[in-house]
């Protein structure tokens, strides 16, 4: 009896806010919107250096405490009460704004930084204080980006803090996009070193293994051997070891800048991916495709740089903008975030990436990761295959018995962490790393 009153509790609470939740949300938002509004009127609203800790911490404050007055009376176990009623996370109104918003800003991002003015001198005192340089707008956006994975990983902690496989995940993700993709690009560029990002190698960053960026980081530094020599070893060498012990999570769900924006800040819109088997076929032949075209270019590239110009001559800047344009930026950017309140948190990952096939490849077929069902246990919830990020229809695996074994599968183990019997567990070959009985608890 006191179970069901406190899943009606949860249910309640998660369906009508609280007075400190309404508090937080206003917070939050008096914090976006001295941002917003910064970027619509092209100047800061008043001096940077109060404006920006103000909108900052107003955020952060906002989103913790809503994390807190929503999360601390539920039951153990992972309870997504109400999600389906929600405007922001099943293709409301405010969905379809968010989405407008976010594209809106990759638009600006990537093609209009002019009228990006104000909110790059509103995060100017941030990028002094970190790298010694006025802020541009790519500052701004990894600024926000980090924000939005340290901020929203809280809240997904919060939410998950019964899982350890949830929490450790999160915190990795949490510190490789502030040490890795945020900190130390910036403290190099503030020590007159090429601004590189550990965390990112070719194809996702399909650059890092062009001729002239080679060529580029050879020549600049005493430091870019060394930085050239680790693109090399993390596309070629760490990525198929790794790859086949761990699966591509180790990747996917435990280091990559996308993963941890999807898995943090997305995390409200995951139950949006596609389940269909059309969804699935065009999966396929996108990621593959894209897999393919980045492939012809890179070697294509070199094939010109060694010949001197010989196989493209003056085409080959533009067979690399082609790709950084149509990919790059259409494809990762402007679809791959900008719609997640529309087609879920990991529609990049799942119909994009290149570094996502190629992990995959290796994860279908040489990996000894998978994730075993006991279908004997099965009561068809549905849960795993509702709350599957990359649209893959977990239940229907469980029901025969068969283990998953999916290239497109991250292994954020959220359909584990789902199932209310216990049904699914995720393995490296033999050694069992997610015995639901001893990590629902710390």
């Amino acid at each position: 009896m006191k179970q069901q009153t406190d899943t009606s509790l949860a249910l309640v609470e998660t369906t009508h806010l609280s007075i400190p939740q309404k508090i937080s949300i206003a917070l939050g938002g008096t914090g976006l919107l001295i941002i917003l509004l910064s970027w619509w009127g092209q100047q800061p609203l008043f001096a940077p250096g109060l404006a920006l800790p103000l909108s900052l911490l107003t955020i952060t404050a906002g989103v913790i405490g809503y994390a807190h007055f929503t999360y601390r009376h539920l039951p153990e176990g992972i309870k997504n009460n109400g999600v389906m009623f929600s405007s922001l996370s099943n293709r409301g109104v405010w969905a379809y704004l968010t989405g407008i918003l976010l594209t809106g800003f990759y638009v600006c991002l990537y093609w209009y930084a002019e009228y990006m003015t104000g909110v790059i001198q509103l995060f100017d005192p941030l990028s002094q204080f970190f790298r010694h340089r006025p802020a541009d707008q790519w500052f701004v956006y990894g600024s926000l980006y980090t924000l939005g994975v340290l901020v929203l990983g809280v809240k997904f902690i919060y939410k998950y803090r019964h899982n350890r496989y949830q929490i450790i995940r999160t915190l990795s993700v949490m510190f490789f996009q502030l040490m890795f993709a945020f900190l130390i690009p910036a403290w190099m560029l503030m020590m007159n070193q090429p601004e590189f990002y550990f965390t990112y190698f070719w194809p996702l960053k399909y650059d890092y293994l062009f001729p002239s960026t080679v060529s580029w980081l050879k020549n600049s530094t005493n430091l870019g051997i060394f930085l050239v020599f680790w693109g090399v070893v993390m596309t070629f060498i760490a990525t198929p070891v790794l790859t086949y012990f761990f699966g591509k999570r180790w990747y996917c769900s435990w280091v990559c800048g996308c993963g941890a924006l999807a898995e943090t800040t997305g995390d409200s819109f995951r139950t949006l991916s596609d389940k269909s088997l059309r969804a699935w076929k065009i999966e396929r032949y996108l990621i593959y495709s894209v897999l393919v075209f980045i492939t012809l270019v890179t070697i294509l590239l070199w094939v010109n740089s060694y010949s001197q110009g010989g196989v493209l001559g003056e085409w080959s800047l533009t067979v690399s903008k082609t790709y950084s344009f149509v990919i790059g930026s259409m494809f990762s950017g402007v679809v791959g975030t900008g719609f997640y309140p529309i087609l879920g948190n990991r529609s990049w990952c799942r119909f994009g990436c290149p570094q996502a096939a190629i992990l995959g490849i290796f994860q279908k077929y040489f990996s000894r990761f998978r994730i075993t069902t006991n279908g004997g246990q099965c009561i068809s919830c549905g849960n795993c295959s509702t709350y599957c990020e990359m649209g893959i229809d977990v239940k229907a695996y469980a029901q025969r018995g068969q283990d998953i074994v999916r290239a497109s599968c991250v292994g954020c183990g959220v359909c584990s962490a789902v199932c209310p019997r216990g049904v699914l567990r995720l393995e490296n070959g033999s050694a069992d790393i997610f015995d639901r009985a001893s990590l629902t608890k710390l």
